[in-house]
């Protein structure tokens, strides 16, 4: 899977995602994460970290930034589940 010497924690890895789902704009650059985190987060450990939550569909990557997309609402899980395809 990933080869690199350190590996993120779990500590940090919550950090991000909370940062990312609270963040205001509905975009925010690596730049604006950096600036929105309690604490400082090395660079290559926070790449790693988004290519995780980017792989795992947590987050939406472009142009104009990065976008939480994750949705645990168990009514819209249900809605899902329960509904109609087109």
């Amino acid at each position: 899977m990933y080869e690199f010497a350190h590996a993120p924690n779990l500590k940090t890895v919550i950090m991000v995602e909370d940062a990312l789902a609270s963040a205001k704009e509905s975009a925010v650059t690596v730049a604006q994460l950096k600036r929105l985190l309690p604490k400082q987060v090395n660079h290559n450990t926070l790449k790693i970290i988004l290519e995780y939550l980017e792989a795992s569909n947590k987050i939406a990557v472009s142009l104009k930034g990065i976008t939480w997309i994750a949705n645990d609402n168990p009514k819209l899980r249900k809605a899902i589940a329960t509904g109609l395809e087109l």
